[in-house]
């Protein structure tokens, strides 16, 4: 019997990568299943390179793919190679995947993370030569606010007025720009304490350096410094590093830029292997300080700079693509691409005006039911709103049906931090007796109420067996307390007596708007300017909105502890919730995107502040969010929306004029209520209607009975007093057809159909 010769192992790629360059590309397996274009990623090594990835098209895989490439080639060793991610995610997915493709683990890869972690690496490398020691700290935000509270105790500044967080708002925003103290425009100074801005920023810096320490923004601050004012060092980096790979390229901010233009290897042409992967469509976060400017001017940054697009999208069908691309081609500021699937053009992404807010809750909450009825995962659905306190509809009609829901990206919104101190106010006004509640706002906003009060009314309470509010009234009226805490605590007891005095007396949402007003809890998040104010303030508003819908305070206050205690365990099978700003980067098979509303989306906000550019980027969130969607992509406005108590009928969103009509199917709403829609789809709505009412009743219809219809709508006239059954009474402002724009006494001016309407005799 003859021995079998033995069969030679083949070498894992990471041997291979050791052994030298490998040409043929034939027999490489990390390529099978890759389209031409992301082999031309991969392939296209030599010089920069950017690759323009559109949604769904398997961009991390060419991207990792690459890394591979390079190591198997031996075109670099493993230390060789920077590669940077915007998420600690990300550097695992990468290295795990690079590993399956090597053979092997990528440990002997240091320079594959975050910018910040690649950033703590060089400065702790070098940190002598910035002031600082290797054994530097990193400050959290906690500590931030804490050392900048005492820069202003230090500088006799009000921190009611200038809060520390709008400070550290500022200075963050200098540093994603890469400007250090003597750097920042005179005029920018002002934008806190009369002009000490800059001043204060120095005095920042000088602390942190007395104590070695550093905040993220210094991360990349400080290393930009390094490699600038030490010529050495860059060039030593320059010949580290042979291969530079950059992730989510479009969401760069300056200072994150500016650091790749000096770390990027150079060669004779001028440009070295640099590689960047983006997608200038989706980029979303501009109001965090990144610039989509980064990625449009790619081949003016690097000399001879190759454009591979990758358009081929492995996610959504051919109608929602369609959609999306018809929506994106309005911006201007961008490279442009088509995505194209070869998985069938599925089902039209549906369109559909509803009245308000709530029937647009239960709308979804029904279809969603609906879908589960036919084995459609809840997993695989998920609402994408543009503003948090759209939430609430949802998640009270979720418990309402006793349908499991997830908050992807933030807490519910009764457990969100604003939303539970104005609870902890109104169920203090209802209920002194709660500790808990009381202790949560005692001093918030800062009252001087610190801990060494909270501890002699604990002291107090328990010796004499009675709530902190029972004791805190006896101990105003004692030497206890110091005379400026003691004063603080009578003025909120004093308070809580009037608000409790009022609860039969006044409407409980206006009750509630005075507890948040007179307690300085508005005021306090008005004064901040951190870019989650605004948010909050939304969700407050949207707070006393609902409230509204109940009969009194108590009522409301029940119905949160019923929904506060449904079951909030992430697990199973839930829908998903979450801002289009947290839908970055998931996918479902089927999307709900309601509020597609002027003001609402696009955010008015963004097209105050930003103009032009804000707008671009809010078209950009609208192409993520139909970009999410696998299967199917529900697209939903309301005709009416109350906001600060009083109704608004908003203009449909100018997106939905932008959809392409072919791919769109328009869904009758389950009501109209005398609203209408003024978009370009208002005609197909109506068509629409009209086509099934004639397949319904196929019979010819008499010209006769249609005069008579006409005759019997009346001719309006302008100022003309009328009467609504919802809105009540008002005049007429203007005319136009059969659509009346009438300014209502009690709602505000609103556009409603003539027929609708009741003429006052």
């Amino acid at each position: 019997m003859t021995t079998p010769a033995p069969t030679k192992k083949q070498p894992s790629l990471s041997e291979r990568a050791l052994k030298g360059p490998h040409k043929d590309t034939h027999d490489l397996p990390y390529l099978n299943g890759l389209n031409e274009a992301q082999k031309q990623a991969v392939l296209t090594t030599e010089g920069p390179v950017l690759v323009l990835a559109g949604a769904g098209t398997g961009k991390t895989r060419a991207l990792t793919t690459r890394i591979a490439h390079i190591l198997s080639q031996g075109k670099a060793r493993p230390n060789e190679i920077l590669a940077v991610t915007f998420t600690n995610k990300a550097t695992r997915e990468m290295k795990n995947r690079i590993g399956q493709m090597i053979g092997g683990t990528v440990e002997g890869m240091p320079w594959l993370g975050t910018f910040h972690a690649i950033g703590v690496k060089i400065l702790r490398r070098h940190a002598e030569l910035v002031d600082l020691k290797s054994n530097f700290t990193i400050l959290d935000t906690d500590d931030t606010l804490r050392l900048l509270k005492q820069l202003l105790k230090a500088e006799n500044i009000d921190d009611k007025r200038w809060p520390p967080r709008r400070l550290a708002s500022l200075i963050e925003s200098w540093k994603n720009r890469s400007l250090t103290p003597e750097k920042v425009p005179n005029g920018e100074s002002f934008a806190f304490a009369e002009g000490k801005g800059k001043e204060l920023y120095h005095a920042y810096q000088a602390r942190l350096k007395d104590l070695n320490a550093v905040d993220f923004g210094d991360l990349l601050v400080e290393m930009n410094r390094l490699l600038q004012n030490h010529p050495d060092v860059l060039a030593h980096y320059h010949r580290r590093f042979k291969y530079i790979l950059v992730d989510e390229y479009q969401d760069t901010n300056v200072a994150q830029y500016l650091w790749l233009r000096l770390i990027a290897p150079q060669n004779a042409n001028g440009s070295g292997n640099i590689c960047c992967v983006g997608d200038d469509d989706q980029a979303i976060y501009g109001w965090r300080g990144a610039e989509v400017d980064n990625i449009l001017r790619f081949e003016k940054d690097f000399k001879n700079a190759s454009v591979i697009r990758l358009e081929r999208n492995y996610r959504s069908t051919g109608h929602i693509l369609a959609a999306a691309s018809g929506l994106i081609a309005h911006n201007e500021a961008r490279l442009g691409k088509t995505l194209h699937t070869e998985d069938g053009l599925g089902e039209k992404p549906t369109l559909q005006s509803l009245w308000d807010d709530a029937e647009e809750a239960r709308t979804i909450g029904d279809e969603i039911e609906a879908l589960q009825t036919k084995g459609h995962k809840l997993n695989e659905i998920a609402i994408l709103v543009r503003a948090s306190f759209q939430m609430r509809a949802f998640e009270d009609r979720f418990v309402t049906l006793g349908l499991p829901y997830r908050v992807i990206g933030g807490p519910r919104f009764y457990e969100r931090m604003e939303v539970k101190d104005a609870c902890a106010y109104f169920e203090l006004v209802l209920n002194p007796t709660n500790d808990l509640k009381f202790e949560r706002i005692i001093n918030t906003p800062k009252r001087g109420l610190a801990t060494a009060t909270l501890e002699t009314l604990h002291t107090h309470a328990k010796n004499r067996q009675i709530s902190l509010f029972q004791a805190a009234i006896e101990i105003v009226e004692t030497e206890e307390l110091r005379p400026k805490p003691r004063g603080s605590l009578r003025r909120l007891l004093e308070q809580f007596a009037a608000w409790h005095k009022d609860i039969n007396t006044l409407p409980h949402t206006e009750l509630a708007e005075r507890i948040l007003d007179e307690s300085g809890y508005t005021e306090m998040w008005q004064k901040d300017k951190s870019p989650q104010s605004h948010t909050r303030l939304e969700n407050l508003k949207e707070l006393i909105r609902y409230m509204g819908e109940f009969e009194n305070l108590a009522g409301f206050m029940e119905h949160v502890s019923l929904v506060m205690d449904a079951d909030a365990d992430n697990d199973g099978d839930r829908v998903n919730l979450m801002t289009l700003h947290a839908a970055k980067g998931l996918e479902f098979d089927t999307v709900f995107l309601p509020g597609w509303e002027e003001g609402l989306f696009p955010h008015q906000r963004s097209l105050d502040e930003e103009g032009r550019a804000g707008l671009e980027e809010e078209r950009r969130l609208g192409y993520v969010g139909i970009t999410r969607a696998k299967k199917q992509a529900h697209i939903s406005f309301t005709q009416n929306r109350r906001i600060h108590g009083s109704w608004s009928s908003p203009l449909p969103s100018r997106f939905i004029d932008e959809l392409p009509e072919r791919h769109i199917d328009v869904k009758d709403g389950p009501s109209t209520y005398g609203g209408y829609v003024t978009s370009r789809f208002e005609n197909i709505a109506d068509n629409h209607r009209r086509t099934k009412q004639r397949a319904k009743a196929p019979e010819i219809i008499d010209a006769t009975a249609v005069t008579v219809a006409q005759e019997h709508t009346p001719n309006f006239n302008l100022g003309e007093r009328i009467f609504h059954q919802k809105f009540g009474y008002g005049s007429i402002k203007e005319i136009n057809d059969d659509k009346l724009t009438i300014e209502f006494e009690k709602s505000g001016t609103k556009r409603v159909l003539a027929s609708f309407i009741e003429r006052l005799t």
